[in-house]
């Protein structure tokens, strides 16, 4: 299984600090009000530790960086992006690569491929700029998660997975309505759980029987495959890089946020298995992200990205990269903090129903969590429960709560130490100690879609 965390060191040397501003309390409580209660609206300079999102945050390897004084800033027919699609072909399989600035783009272009108004969207769990994509085409998102993902303080092995009589259930409601079935590796909304190389057959068998598309969602598709490694029977002695190309022969294509897995500050993808996808995506990207060999991003982005793709399957590095959430993980276990168990790939997700059980819903406790652990110690996590995927219902105008209120304190890669990780858990150790005395808040702006990024709140008395 998984080396304790106190068995091995880092699989590289730090060359570059940047030094970090510490803030005192009065600061810190001055400067979250201004922001509306919202950690999106702070600085980053008045932030000690910011555990906001594992997305473009990375610290990138010197072979990377080598890669971006190699850039090829042609408009067109840049020698980056051959590279870069010929990477992604070996890495994943798929031949048809379209770029984009980032993971919401190619998820635009690949809703305007395959989905249109009235449509249904088949998922395990789909995030939020997914589903934000998903509504803005008039479409319904369906989260098809096994019931063991719900389950926030039950350790299972892969709590990622679809529940595949549910999926087929869903389809089986309107097939001509199933636009697509999209997997999300690793599932970010439950804890960055894994999903399981049986599920994913599972779900390409019922996909071939309807004639439905499969999409990955990638941006962590490393770390799902490290998770197959150590946790599936009969693969521990495949190479990660092999367990890869398996999981992408299931699927017609993926998106890529390439700010996670390809270790990079900006970029994403779509890449396709068909050329007839692939030319229906272009007719999207050329007009919203840029021509086809560049796709909104200059040549050197495109190198580091595809440095970063085969670096990221560096088995060392996903060891020690899974170890420190893992190590984060068990110090909140430690300090009686309630959190979803197992640890999943890229952060800690905090339960906040359980640790703020006298704040109803509609004063949003995930988000309360959130601004005190920020006012507590200047940590930025971020809220992903009832502000981040609740919303009114059109019908009877009733709010619609998830399942799940958690806050999540997602880790950038190879960018903090374990001892920042201990101030961490002391901080919330301290919010813990006063939790009864935290108040709920109320919501006072919010935009149709996606409303967590730009919401405003007050705090009640």
């Amino acid at each position: 299984m998984f080396r304790r965390r106190d068995e091995y060191a880092e699989p590289f040397r730090i060359k570059v600090v940047e030094m970090l501003r510490t803030t005192d309390r009065a600061t810190r409580e001055r400067l979250i009000k201004e922001a509306g209660y919202n950690v999106f609206g702070l600085p980053s300079d008045a932030v000690y530790i910011d555990l906001l999102s594992d997305s473009g945050t990375t610290a990138m390897s010197d072979y990377q960086w080598a890669g971006m004084m190699m850039g090829d800033e042609a408009y067109a027919g840049s020698r980056n992006f051959y590279n870069l699609r010929d990477t992604i072909k070996e890495v994943m399989g798929y031949g048809y690569v379209v770029p984009a600035h980032q993971g919401r783009g190619a998820e635009h272009i690949l809703m305007n491929v395959f989905v249109k108004p009235g449509d249904r969207v088949l998922g395990n769990m789909h995030f939020d700029t997914t589903e934000g994509h998903i509504l803005l085409k008039g479409a319904e998102p369906v989260n098809c998660l096994a019931e063991a993902g719900y389950k926030v303080g039950e350790e299972a092995d892969f709590k990622g997975n679809f529940d595949l009589d549910l999926l087929e259930a869903e389809i089986n409601k309107d097939v001509d309505k199933a636009a697509l079935i999209l997997i999300t590796i690793t599932c970010n909304n439950n804890g960055g759980q894994p999903v399981s190389m049986e599920n994913i057959r599972g779900v390409r068998k019922i996909a071939d029987k309807y004639g439905i598309p499969v999409f990955f969602d990638a941006a962590r598709f490393a770390e799902n495959a490290y998770f197959i490694k150590h946790l599936e029977p009969g693969y521990k002695d495949k190479p990660v890089a092999e367990i890869v190309k398996e999981m992408f022969s299931y699927g017609d294509g993926c998106t890529m946020s390439a700010k996670k897995d390809a270790l990079v500050n900006i970029g994403g993808f779509v890449a396709f298995r068909s050329e007839e996808h692939y030319r229906k995506a272009i007719e999207w990207q050329v007009p919203f992200e840029g021509y086809v060999t560049y796709g909104g991003l200059a040549g050197r982005d495109l190198e580091a990205m595809a440095r970063g793709l085969k670096e990221v399957l560096n088995e060392d590095y996903l060891e020690d990269r899974i170890g420190q959430v893992r190590y984060l993980a068990d110090l909140l276990v430690e300090a009686g903090i309630p959190i979803v168990r197992p640890p999943g790939g890229h952060g800690v997700y905090i339960d906040a129903k359980s640790m703020l059980p006298h704040i109803p819903r509609h004063q949003f406790p995930a988000q309360a969590l959130t601004v005190e652990l920020y006012v507590e110690g200047g940590i930025r996590g971020v809220e992903l429960g009832g502000c981040a995927f609740g919303y009114k219902d059109p019908e009877t105008g009733e709010d619609v709560w998830p399942e799940l209120e958690l806050v999540r304190l997602a880790i950038p890669r190879r960018v903090y130490t374990d001892r920042h990780m201990m101030v961490v858990a002391r901080a919330l150790k301290a919010v813990k100690q006063r939790a009864s005395s935290i108040k709920g808040l109320r919501l006072v702006y919010e935009a149709p879609v996606m409303r967590h990024f730009t919401a405003r709140f007050e705090r009640l008395e």
